[in-house]
């Protein structure tokens, strides 16, 4: 009874529906008017820290593809019924400005904001965010459009930038060192074609990567992941480990037993359990970066990772862990206390030092992502 009253006197018996009202009130009205660039189409990057947009800010790929997830994925929780129209506006501006506006094939990293091309480069992270955006539309109305796009993605990824040593390079040109960022979420985008398109050659695909999980990017001695490698994924030592990772794979593992029945309890388990070592001891909440024996490197703490380990936490809640679900909500709530309370209705704080000092001035629009994912997933499994 006692631990039920704790649990209910910091607010985590409710923390999901308020992160919902939230979301639905605030943060997705903000992105898609404030954050959405009436004059010359486009999401704008970050917001300056009063609410206002940042227009004179490149506008990445990456927050382009995650700004679009967040609405077609609003839209098919039935969350924000208008989330449809603005996701299929920022995929036109996304495929009008963006895709080989040079001649090349690919997409590029970033654009200027009157929508030229600021940073040619073919950045694998960021078409593994364009494919996820690509599939959360295609869930919403198997538009065979958008399906050609996810092929011809897909036919590009191939022939362009597939590694012979495994995996993908880190873009065109090709670039060292090698990081398991790319791969990781290339892993999510396999995931969400074949919930999207249930296409059995997306589990092959997924398979592929969580076959590098295994045999290169987890070290089973340490229980961490490595962040960077050499060409034939060899570790680059002293080995950088980003605890935020760590959760992130378990939340992937998770999804990928859920398409193929592979067990994947085993590694989950060991990688939370190694997160959980990389804790700021003031707050509860994980820092940036740590070694691979769980001493801290930089006790900075980000936004993402907080959202992170809360999936962690559901993933095993949804597996059935005693406790899991506790776990998830507490760290919503330390998300919601931490990061989300910003004076800007819908914006956050995306980065404190060990005192506790806002380290970032602006609003990224790419934690958006983060955060709708984790409190979309707590709605699923904790209800």
């Amino acid at each position: 009874m006692a631990e039920a009253e704790s649990v209910a006197a910091d607010g985590a018996a409710d923390v999901v529906a308020r992160l919902k009202r939230r979301i639905i009130d605030h943060a997705l009205p903000l992105w898609s008017t404030v954050g959405w660039d009436s004059t010359t189409g486009g999401f704008v990057d970050r917001l300056h820290q009063d609410g206002t947009a940042d227009h004179a800010a490149p506008r990445r790929l990456l927050v382009q593809a995650r700004q679009i997830y967040c609405y077609a994925k609003a839209a098919q929780m039935g969350w924000y019924p208008e989330g449809r129209a603005i996701a299929l506006k920022g995929l036109d501006y996304l495929l009008a400005k963006a895709k080989a506006p040079d001649g090349r094939p690919g997409f590029v990293y970033s654009l200027t904001p009157d929508g030229g091309v600021h940073e040619p480069l073919r950045d694998t992270y960021g078409h593994a965010f364009v494919l996820l955006a690509l599939a959360t539309v295609y869930g919403l109305d198997q538009d065979a459009q958008v399906r050609a796009e996810i092929d011809a993605l897909l036919s590009f990824l191939e022939t362009q930038l597939r590694s012979p040593h495994g995996g993908f390079q880190e873009g065109l040109p090709p670039s060292m060192p090698r990081r398991q960022n790319p791969q990781m979420h290339l892993f999510e985008a396999m995931i969400a074609c074949f919930d999207a398109t249930h296409d059995l050659s997306f589990q092959n695909r997924a398979g592929e990567f969580f076959a590098l999980f295994l045999a290169n990017l987890y070290d089973k001695q340490t229980r961490t992941l490595g962040e960077y490698f050499e060409e034939d994924w060899s570790k680059i030592p002293p080995v950088s480990v980003e605890p935020g990772h760590l959760a992130e794979w378990v939340w992937l593992l998770k999804g990928f037993e859920r398409i193929t029945g592979c067990p994947t309890g085993r590694p989950r388990g060991e990688l939370l359990a190694s997160a959980l070592r990389y804790r700021d001891a003031a707050t509860g909440c994980l820092i940036d970066e740590g070694d691979a024996e769980g001493n801290i490197r930089r006790h900075t703490r980000r936004l993402w990772p907080q959202s992170e380990l809360a999936k962690a936490w559901i993933a095993q809640a949804e597996s059935g862990e005693a406790g899991a679900a506790d776990e998830a909500r507490a760290a919503l709530v330390l998300l919601e206390r931490h990061y989300l309370s910003h004076p800007v209705g819908g914006g956050w704080y995306d980065q404190f030092d060990r005192e506790g000092h806002s380290l970032i001035a602006t609003i990224p629009a790419s934690s958006f992502y983060h955060v709708l994912c984790a409190v979309s997933e707590a709605e699923q499994v904790l209800g």
